[in-house]
């Protein structure tokens, strides 16, 4: 990633690119909310029927690119999302982790994977 790169300079170029093409007139939010499922559900594919390891996808570089990519869509129209409806995705990731933070205290949370409804 160079050093350029900022998250605000990566949202411009999506909209610039959906722009150049016309493509707003697509991009209602629930189109967009359903890309962002489709996407998920093609990185899923992936590794369907598998169960690879870290290292085995690590040695893979097919894998590697075909992960890339789907990762690459589903975060592109989250970002479009986040454009269309004018949110910041720093401030609302950041807003998320103190809600979990309250939902998930250390001391309840390490090591357990349990929601936190069924904490006692």
């Amino acid at each position: 990633m160079s050093g350029n790169d900022t998250l605000a300079s990566t949202m411009e170029t999506v909209d610039s690119f959906t722009s150049e093409r016309d493509w707003e007139q697509f991009h209602t939010v629930k189109n967009l909310m359903a890309s962002v499922s489709i996407e998920a559900s093609e990185l899923n594919e992936t590794i369907q029927w598998s169960n690879p390891g870290i290292e085995q996808i690590l040695a893979n570089p097919k894998l590697i690119e075909d992960i890339s990519d789907e990762l690459a869509d589903v975060m592109v129209y989250c970002l479009r999302l986040c454009s269309v409806l004018d949110l910041n995705p720093i401030e609302i990731i950041n807003s998320k982790i103190e809600k979990n933070r309250a939902k998930y205290p250390v001391e309840k949370a390490k090591g357990n994977s349990k929601k936190y409804t069924d904490y006692e």
